[in-house]
């Protein structure tokens, strides 16, 4: 699979908001992948990776960054991956904008968010890394 990737504008709702204010958080994820995902392409049935970035600009983040994947997750079933079982792996990072930030291999993407002036959210899907577990 190609890595996916896009942007939302704005802060991310948590998986312990109100089942409402989920459940539109969840399709408006939807209705922005949709945007980026080519016409015609199925979803995958390999193993993938999820990657959620959160860029905020207030001092602190009220969100706790464990709440932040699932509904995100749950928006890509069956447009990204047909399963959000096959997400093996996850990395969810938040991170101020104002702070001393080093980003290597900024996508064209990553890089359009940043230039909004505003807090985001960056969401990649690619394929997981091979299984092995070495500590």
């Amino acid at each position: 699979m190609e890595p996916f990737e896009f942007v939302i504008d704005g802060p991310p709702v948590s998986q312990q908001g109100s089942s409402k204010g989920r459940d539109r958080w969840k399709r408006f994820v939807r209705e922005v992948a949709e945007r980026h995902w080519s016409e015609g392409q199925i979803p995958g049935t390999d193993p993938v990776l999820l990657l959620i970035l959160y860029f905020h600009d207030a001092d602190t983040s009220p969100l706790d960054v464990d709440n932040i994947p699932k509904p995100i997750a749950d928006a890509l079933n069956g447009l990204v991956y047909a399963d959000d079982g096959q997400v093996t792996d996850l990395v969810c990072r938040k991170r101020h904008l104002g702070a001393d930030l080093y980003i290597e291999n900024t996508s064209a993407v990553l890089a359009a968010g940043f230039a909004r002036g505003n807090e985001f959210l960056y969401v990649r899907v690619e394929d997981a890394p091979e299984r092995e577990v070495i500590f």
